[in-house]
């Protein structure tokens, strides 16, 4: 079994953090590459509007793999995490602003590629660029873990608490 956790942190004092709590999610990764199309298809079948950034859930209403890729692809990435795949992004045209998938040498493993079947432009692939996750500590999203969660309904996730939090930190 692995293990992500969406910790949370309590400033001290000036860099001072520590990890006063955290989601975390103990879930079964799949074999890479011979579980590839089944892990991509549940991710596909698990995507709701919910998930989505609020600005993008009226163009997800028409396109419903738009406003999907930052968390389609981190869960993709955790699925297979042993398997060393490189997160990728880069600027795109329109209004996503940015695109997220994994590469694996050259190929490139776009959950959300359906998305630009639609649109008048294609995937940024030719200017992608190995990305650190987006948020603090380069922590997952608790919307990833909800998603994975939902791929793998006997996957454990709990809240934990270490320490008490103070009522104010630094």
């Amino acid at each position: 079994m692995s293990t992500m956790a969406h910790s949370k942190y309590v400033k001290y004092g000036p860099g001072d953090y520590k990890v006063w709590s955290a989601w975390v999610l103990t879930y079964k990764q799949y074999n890479y590459p011979e579980d590839l199309d089944m892990v991509v298809n549940l991710i596909k079948d698990n995507l709701e509007v919910k998930f989505c950034p609020p600005r993008f859930r009226e163009n997800n209403l028409g396109n419903p793999m738009f406003g999907h890729c930052y968390h389609a692809t981190q869960a993709l990435y955790y699925f297979f995490e042993d398997a060393n795949l490189k997160a990728m992004s880069a600027k795109c045209e329109g209004p996503a602003e940015v695109h997220w998938w994994i590469q694996d040498s050259n190929t490139i493993i776009d959950v959300t590629a359906e998305q630009y079947d639609t649109l008048d432009f294609n995937p940024p692939y030719d200017k992608g660029k190995e990305t650190g996750w987006y948020g603090w500590k380069k922590r997952p999203h608790r919307k990833t873990q909800d998603l994975m969660k939902m791929i793998q309904p006997n996957a454990k996730l709990e809240f934990i608490e270490y320490l008490k939090k103070p009522k104010q930190s630094y």
